[in-house]
């Protein structure tokens, strides 16, 4: 027993701790079941078994003192009035339990009696029913035997019945065309009559069956040659040629024959509907041709030459392939399962498992499907090469939705035949071809779009020059008609990027989630990476930048026929897509169709890369294209005119104010697309800056009295000094994309050349001030167009220095007088 006391007024918990104490008196555990701990020895351990009380007292008596004794005896006293208090609680809580228990033992003492008497009484009754049974047998047993002969006999009578009528009966069913029940009666009959052969009666009766049968035979091979009769006749004529012995091999063969000759009905039907497909593809060529006037303003416009617009046919490959899948595959599941069914699937028995016809005519099966898929196929692809019209795609991906999805029946019909791995490979042909034609298209629009801005870029210029009168106010006027290139830009650029949304929207129908094949991991990864982004979106940003490259290889010296203002563009679109729009695109195309790279794909930095390169050409060849325009002109001017016997020049030439004209232009053109760019600071004076140049230290010793052949310093040698001090100036160096580095190039290849023609003619004093005052003019126009004003006046005082040399009377004019001719010029 425990020594702690527990509350009076905490009911619980005292029933808690006198149940626990009861265990632990009958050593129980929590779930009521004896323990298998080892039991305490300890005499001294009030709730142990082998507690001894003069042991323990003696102990007690010992240890405590008299106050701890009487303690000691107070708290026993209270457990054990505690301990009695829960017994009695716990004899009254059950008390209900105690009485049912008795009344239940009760009960079931008077059912055993009851029962014991009931068994008693059968087992009585099963005894004299046994006793009146075998009286019964004893008394039948001599009849019972008499009727067991007489039933046999009954029986062999019945069975020569049906022998001796059997040729009567056969007869019968053959008039009535009914061979199943002929065949199931010889079948019966057969085994007795061979194994009786030997007795003339049924020796006669055989003869009789087997030509009976012979003929029914006969009629079964008729039937099933001519080919008639429906898909159950077939089949049941085929089982019945089988019970009749009749060569597996041969009706396997017959079978498919019969079968192949129904299945070439539907293809030759599905293949008259090709045939009619190049007569509708010509009358539709010749409704959509377009006229020879046209001549769309915009690429929105061109619809006349639009590759997207769809041919017109006259089935539509959904009905093509609804026909192919109701009667040819259709067909040939049906012909697969009824083959299968007959012989196949069917339990062989007897000689016929020996011969192991399943394996051979799963064999022919195989290749009988084979030979007719691949026509279907070859008919599948020729009508999918029609589809060259790429307008409306919904047709095409749901003729092949349900192309694929019919293919799985024979999966399921025929397991291991290649015929829809096959047909899975036709769909994947096929959306490889459409990527293909959306690429083509997609080109032959950005060409037209091309020629569509070069018609817009001409159109102006050719109506206004061509109203306005002669002079040069019409050449100004074409100049202020050209069209705005941002706009046309934007406008080119939204029409590309716009088509290029379409086709993937359209593309994006093959990866719908109701389309069985797009799911697929032999489609969707491949469709969508190198499908999709690779050949489609890739290869057109490529083609863009290999066509616009492709401008800057035209010969001649204004640059073939290509305008000047179209490379512009060019340049500009392609720097565009290098900075953003490629991204975007291959963005789009990303999430679109939920592109994972699996295989290599082309990075967007590369692609970036191109772009970049493509618009780095077509600047550099803009600016070779108008430098050499500007530097014919000048070339011209220098070569045509006789420049020893000029007159005193009165005023500036015409074709200076030309090419200061144009560079204006030029400059209001690079303007409208790329930004003014860095340059370094001006002088206040820059614009007078040729004169006082000219008039300079160097300009006087090179005009100065002592400027003769006996001087003791040579005018080249001090050029020569001036130049070793001077930068180096590159011609055809790259620019940069602003319109500042642009103009710079343009205008270094234009000074360049007149620097050039200049060393190749020889002066007179006139010809000399002349150059002076054409260059005093250019320098007091073309220094705001450059980024660094030293390099005009470089080049410029290149060319009066080099009119100098060449000059056989070198007296300058005066500086006044040059300001006051280029001003009123």
């Amino acid at each position: 027993m425990s020594s702690a006391t527990t509350p009076p007024d905490s009911d619980p918990s005292r029933r808690r701790q006198a149940h626990s104490m009861l265990k632990m008196y009958y050593g129980l555990n929590e779930e009521g079941k004896s323990t298998d701990q080892a039991e305490s020895l300890d005499p001294c351990d009030i709730n142990g078994p082998h507690f001894d009380p003069e042991i323990y007292l003696n102990k007690l008596r010992k240890e405590c003192s008299l106050g701890e004794l009487m303690d000691h005896e107070s708290c026993m006293v209270k457990q054990i009035r505690s301990l009695d208090s829960d017994m009695q609680t716990l004899v009254y809580e059950n008390y209900n339990k105690f009485i049912s228990a008795t009344d239940t033992i009760r009960k079931m003492k008077n059912d055993f009696k009851k029962m014991e008497d009931e068994m008693d009484c059968l087992s009585a009754n099963m005894t004299a029913i046994t006793e009146f049974s075998a009286r019964i047998s004893g008394t039948l047993q001599d009849q019972h035997t008499q009727i067991t002969k007489l039933s046999g006999v009954h029986t062999l009578l019945r069975k020569l019945q049906f022998l001796f009528e059997l040729p009567a009966r056969l007869n019968k069913c053959l008039e009535l065309q009914a061979y199943a029940q002929a065949v199931n009666a010889h079948r019966k009959a057969r085994c007795v009559l061979q194994q009786y052969s030997h007795m003339p009666s049924f020796r006669g009766i055989q003869d009789d069956c087997h030509v009976i049968m012979e003929q029914l035979a006969q009629q079964l091979r008729q039937k099933f040659r001519d080919g008639g009769s429906s898909a159950k006749d077939l089949s049941e004529c085929v089982e019945l040629l089988l019970q009749l012995d009749e060569p597996a091999e041969e009706l396997c063969d017959k079978f498919l024959s019969h079968a192949q000759s129904r299945l070439e009905a539907d293809l030759q039907g599905l293949e008259a509907e090709l045939k009619d497909s190049p007569v509708a593809d010509t009358i539709a060529a010749s409704t959509h041709k377009p006229s020879p006037g046209s001549n769309p303003v915009s690429p929105s416009k061109s619809s006349t030459s639009n590759p997207f617009l769809s041919s017109t046919a006259g089935t539509d490959i959904l009905e093509f392939i609804d026909r192919g899948c109701n009667e040819f595959v259709s067909s040939l599941c049906l012909v697969i399962a009824s083959y299968q069914e007959l012989f196949i699937n069917r339990p062989q028995e007897g000689e016929l498992a020996s011969k192991n016809i399943p394996e051979m005519a799963n064999g022919k099966l195989h290749v009988f499907v084979d030979t007719l898929a691949a026509r279907y196929f070859s008919l599948v692809e020729r009508r999918i090469q029609e589809e060259k019209g790429v307008g409306d795609n919904s047709l095409l991906v749901r003729a092949l939705d349900r192309f694929h999805r019919r293919l799985q029946a024979i999966t399921k019909l025929l397991p291991g035949s290649a015929v829809p791995s096959q047909g899975t490979e036709i769909v994947v042909r096929a959306a490889r071809e459409r990527i293909k034609q959306y690429l083509l298209a997609l080109q032959t629009f950005y060409h037209d779009s091309l020629t569509d801005v070069r018609q817009a870029l001409a159109a102006p210029r050719l109506t206004v020059g061509g109203a306005g009168t002669s002079g040069g106010g019409s050449h100004a006027a074409s100049k202020d008609a050209q069209p705005n290139l941002s706009e046309l830009l934007t406008s080119l650029s939204n029409f590309i990027l716009n088509q290029l949304k379409s086709v993937l929207a359209s593309v994006h129908l093959f990866t719908a989630k109701d389309i069985t094949f797009s799911n697929k991991p032999y489609f969707r990864g491949e469709f969508c990476s190198q499908g999709v982004r690779e050949s489609l979106v890739v290869s057109f940003i490529k083609f863009i930048c290999q066509s616009s490259r492709q401008y800057c290889e035209s010969a001649g010296d204004r640059g073939g026929s290509t305008p000047p203002v179209l490379l512009l563009l060019l340049s500009r679109l392609c720097l565009d897509y290098e900075t953003s729009t490629i991204s975007y695109i291959l963005t789009l195309t990303d999430e679109q169709f939920l592109v994972q790279h699996h295989t290599p794909v082309t990075p967007v930095t590369a692609l970036c890369a191109e772009a970049r390169e493509a618009a780095q050409k077509l600047l550099n060849h803009y600016v070779k294209v108008q430098g050499l325009i500007i530097s014919q002109m000048l070339r011209k001017s220098v070569e045509t005119r006789d420049w020893v016997n000029t007159i005193e020049p009165r005023n500036v030439r015409a074709v200076m104010k030309r090419v200061v004209e144009d560079t204006t232009s030029i400059d209001v053109q690079v303007g409208l697309l790329y930004e003014e760019g860095v340059r370094k600071a001006h002088s206040s004076d820059s614009s007078k800056r040729t004169f006082s140049v000219y008039s300079s230290s160097r300009q006087q010793i090179r005009y100065a009295p002592s400027y003769t052949p006996s001087a003791p310093m040579d005018t080249n040698l001090l050029s020569n000094i001036h130049k070793l001090f001077s930068e180096r100036i590159d011609i055809f160096s790259p620019v940069e994309f602003n319109k500042v580095s642009v103009l710079t190039g343009i205008i270094k290849i234009s000074l360049k050349t007149f620097l050039e023609c200049v060393r190749l003619r020889t002066f007179g004093r006139y010809g000399l001030q002349q150059i002076q005052v054409d260059c005093h003019y250019l320098q007091m126009y073309l220094w705001r167009f450059v980024s660094d004003e030293n390099l005009v006046h470089f080049l410029l005082d290149e060319i009066v220095g080099s009119a100098a040399h060449r000059c056989l009377d070198p007296s300058p004019m005066e500086q006044s007088v040059i300001e006051v001719i280029c001003e009123r010029g």
